[in-house]
């Protein structure tokens, strides 16, 4: 254990207690309802939408599912703004814990699990930007999981968080649809949330496993690069 490993494993620790304090201590605990939006969110303009999408960075950023930051957004600005803010509150919160594992954790998971994060490597860091998109359709994983193991990976952070944002797309706009006032009853919009994430689901997964099936052809030699036709290419 070096002097800076040692360093850095005492800020991380003491960030993850700054923050258990300051949720318990401060209003923030109860900001990101519909009481909270009321009061200090609608109407309010600028203001306002600035004063969402810092409290959503954060919620997002500490493991808060950004599904619940969009839809509170659809229900604060509408669908389409709704589904712009809460996107940008999702990827700037995954620039946030991205950053922080980069440089406060990625020295303590090398030392500990150095075989483990040579294999997340291999997994993350070619394609980078189409596997994230991947991963961000799919219905199933942990937002801020995926986040700090990208940061402790070796994954250049441009494509990563690009195409976390690009991939968050769809679901956000599900959630902001269904925490939306527009001028639908309410049971048929959860009725049209639920089966656009099915079909949202449905296409991420088949996506990534399109995706990986070629990847593995690719890697085995079976298909070469001249025979990959434009859909197929699109997907690599």
């Amino acid at each position: 254990m070096t002097p800076k490993l040692v360093i850095r494993s005492i800020a991380l620790f003491a960030l993850l207690i700054g923050i258990g304090v300051l949720i318990k201590t401060t209003s923030l605990g109860d900001m990101l309802d519909k009481d909270w939006i009321d009061q200090a969110v609608r109407g309010h303009g600028l203001k306002g939408e600035i004063l969402f999408i810092a409290v959503g960075v954060f919620f997002t950023a500490v493991g808060l599912p950004r599904q619940a930051v969009a839809f509170l957004a659809g229900y604060a600005f509408g669908i389409a703004l709704g589904t712009a803010i809460s996107v940008l509150a999702a990827a700037m919160g995954c620039l946030v814990t991205f950053t922080v594992a980069r440089y406060l954790a990625r020295d303590l998971v090398v030392h500990r699990f150095p075989e483990k994060l040579r294999r997340l490597d291999a997994f993350l860091s070619e394609n980078t930007f189409t596997t994230t998109i991947l991963i961000r359709f799919l219905p199933l994983g942990s937002n801020v999981l995926t986040n700090l193991l990208a940061g402790v990976s070796s994954v250049r952070i441009v494509p990563f968080v690009s195409g976390s944002a690009l991939g968050y797309v769809p679901q956000m706009l599900i959630f902001a649809i269904a925490g939306s006032g527009f001028a639908f009853e309410p049971n048929l919009r959860l009725a049209i949330s639920v089966v656009l994430f099915a079909v949202s689901g449905g296409m991420g997964l088949w996506l990534y496993r399109r995706y990986r099936d070629n990847h593995h052809l690719q890697n085995a030699g079976v298909v070469e690069a001249e025979d990959v036709g434009p859909s197929e290419a699109a997907t690599k």
